[in-house]
């Protein structure tokens, strides 16, 4: 059990306490009304106000405790990485074809426009982003995201029928990811990119669990609206990036055009 966990079990025990505590306090009122000495009576009612009070602490401390109880807690007792969801997945091929024989061509075709996306080699985080920060918490460097996935409708945890390639027109585009080793409270941000050119950003304190599913991150209205071309979402924590993930839109505009021939003479 995490430290999320335990404060979530906390908390429901304090409520279920403060439920025992409002049913002792009821049983001494009616037991306090039964009694014929003034003195006994009274201790009695004092003592079922005290539960009520006690009662009602409770259930305040258990609203209280999960919303600021947490990041409190992070300060003191930051958490150690744990290897639970590292991948331990090596792609690694097992045949490889060498040809025998290269026939050399005799002609080869140039379209005039380029499907090879133009890519950010390095990422980082414009000061203008920076500037924007609220997290005031350490992020875990050893914090992990998986490979974003890509599609115009979300169901709340995964993106649905996620793909690469998109047609025009968009509303809104959302990348999909499973996280772990994350602090909440910890600064998270998504830039997103069209033809190397920031179009769309969130950044925010981490408000998700210490590891899961359902990450998400989305676009509606980017710079210029949803035009054709390459996209890139580059997503950090803190001021380290974590993970690149890319898409293509097309449309009437991102069709190869082939070079035209002059006549012959």
């Amino acid at each position: 059990m995490d430290i999320h966990a335990g404060i979530i079990a906390v908390s429901l025990l304090m409520v279920a306490a403060a439920v025992f505590a409002v049913r002792g306090a009821i049983r001494a009122m009616q037991s306090a009304r039964k009694l014929s000495f003034y003195s006994l009576r009274r201790m009695r009612s004092a003592n079922a106000w005290r539960l009520f009070f006690l009662a009602l602490f409770l259930l305040l401390a258990a609203f209280l405790l999960p919303a600021f109880g947490e990041p409190l807690v992070y300060e003191y007792f930051p958490p150690s990485p744990t290897p639970s969801l590292t991948p331990t997945i090596t792609l690694t091929p097992t045949i490889t074809l060498t040809p025998t024989a290269t026939v050399p061509p005799s002609e080869t075709p140039t379209p005039a426009v380029s499907n090879t996306p133009t890519l950010t080699l390095t990422p980082f985080l414009p000061l203008a982003i920076e500037a924007l920060f609220e997290g005031n918490l350490t992020p875990n460097p050893d914090a992990l995201f998986s490979p974003i996935q890509f599609s115009t409708r979300f169901d709340g945890v995964n993106p649905i029928d996620p793909q690469t390639v998109f047609p025009l027109p968009i509303q809104t585009m959302y990348g999909g990811f499973d996280y772990n080793n994350t602090i909440p409270g910890a600064q998270w941000t998504a830039l997103w990119y069209r033809d190397g050119q920031l179009v769309c950003y969130e950044t925010k304190p981490w408000d998700g669990g210490t590891g899961g599913i359902g990450g998400y991150t989305e676009c509606s209205n980017p710079i210029g609206g949803w035009q054709a071309g390459q996209y890139e979402v580059q997503i950090f924590m803190g001021y380290e990036w974590k993970v690149v993930g890319r898409f293509l839109v097309i449309g009437e505009d991102s069709a190869l055009t082939a070079t035209p021939t002059p006549p012959a003479p």
